[in-house]
């Protein structure tokens, strides 16, 4: 037809108009803002059992042992290792935690792109302390993908210097020696273990399981608060997790209205000296001792299934134990993992982070009363010194 333009100028045409949205929407979904999902990570193979023991043993902010730390560390893991190993072939050859933080991550950026768009788009990166993927491939992934902003997110709701702190720490080191001009401005979600949807969630998982327990234990089921046992020395030095994990258990138990005898307890002790207890095995063998034999417990620390829950909670103690002394009913609720409530719960914490823009809290930056860590002394004047928005 005369005066129209040949079929290859409109096709030319078209593909010109597609490969500029094509562009327009990369440019419109390149990652702003980073969220670093820190935790200390596991083994997802066997073989990986050694180097991830040996990078705990010797950590100086994790452990302190008493001389040669790194002489012992090495000697301690490599003792330790074929049992350690044994375990994680008996929950399936690996820990799932990357698995679970990689999905926790993906959906909190899905919530976060929709109610707070201003600070988007988000991408999640894995900051391991022990294991692959490193704090360096965090920071190195996020160079990369032009992050401007980056949201430290530990993700131990309480905190401890011996777990959120050299995590911290861990980051210090790395970008004091390696803050390349292409790396984002920095700011810190260092605990959350009172936010009422995180304290929702434990709460509807404990109702949960106890609708499964039977009508004549129901009532005196005692919901037992599992989490993470300290040194007591960690302890005396003024480290806020014993109180911090308090707090959680009595907002849960006050959201349960109290319906249940419940005690928090305290698991995975290693080595000879005291730790803070007293200890879940030992609890349940003493309430059973006085007549009690149905219990609930509640991994209130942890927020994803690891070797402490699957191993230590499922096979340890809710199976050869109360198998051993005669349990009768014993359950055990599930980590918050990807519950919804949980996944809400940490988009309004990182929300809230940016309305309220305090870039790090008073409390993180305030050191321990007998504090004996110079990395935490350094580590913490520098957060002070950077995080911004």
């Amino acid at each position: 037809m005369l005066g129209s333009k040949p079929a290859f100028f409109l096709t030319a045409e078209s593909l010109s108009c597609s490969l500029m949205k094509i562009a327009v929407r990369n440019v419109s979904n390149k990652p702003k803002t980073g969220i670093v999902m820190m935790n200390m990570g596991g083994p997802q193979k066997v073989e990986h059992v050694y180097n991830y023991l040996h990078n705990i043993m010797t950590d100086r902010d994790m452990i302190q042992l008493p001389f040669a730390q790194d002489h012992m560390g090495k000697w301690i893991a490599k003792r330790r290792t074929p049992e350690v190993q044994k375990k994680y072939e008996e929950i399936g050859g690996g820990s799932p935690i990357l698995d679970w933080t990689n999905k926790q991550g993906e959906l909190l950026c899905e919530k976060l792109n929709s109610i707070s768009p201003s600070t988007g788009p988000h991408k999640h990166y894995v900051a391991f302390r022990y294991v692959h993927p490193f704090t360096e491939e965090a920071f190195e992934n996020m160079s990369k993908d032009g992050i401007k902003h980056a949201v430290l997110f530990s993700q131990y709701p309480q905190y401890s210097c011996a777990t959120s702190g050299s995590s911290y720490n861990a980051i210090y080191k790395h970008l004091k020696t390696n803050n390349k001009p292409g790396y984002p401005k920095l700011s810190i979600i260092d605990r959350w273990s009172t936010h009422p949807l995180l304290v929702q969630c434990f709460a509807n998982l404990i109702k949960d399981e106890l609708k499964k327990i039977s009508e004549k234990n129901k009532k005196d089921t005692i919901i037992l608060f599992s989490a993470h046992s300290l040194p007591l020395k960690t302890v005396n030095r003024g480290d806020a997790y014993p109180s911090e994990v308090g707090a959680t258990v009595n907002l849960v138990m006050k959201e349960l209205n109290y319906c249940n005898p419940y005690q928090l307890v305290w698991q995975s002790k290693v080595g000879p000296l005291p730790w803070l207890g007293p200890f879940t095995d030992e609890a349940i063998e003493g309430y059973v001792k006085q007549g009690k034999k149905s219990f609930v417990i509640v991994p209130i620390a942890f927020v994803n299934e690891h070797i402490e829950t699957l191993h230590e909670l499922d096979i340890e103690y809710c199976k050869e134990l109360a198998e051993k002394i005669g349990v009768e009913e014993i359950r055990r609720v599930p980590a918050p993992n990807i519950h919804p409530l949980f996944i809400s719960a940490l988009a309004d914490i990182v929300k809230n982070h940016f309305e309220k823009g305090v870039a790090v809290s008073a409390k993180f930056l305030n050191h321990c009363p007998h504090c004996v860590n110079p990395n935490c002394y350094e580590s913490k004047k520098w957060y002070r010194s950077i995080a911004s928005f």
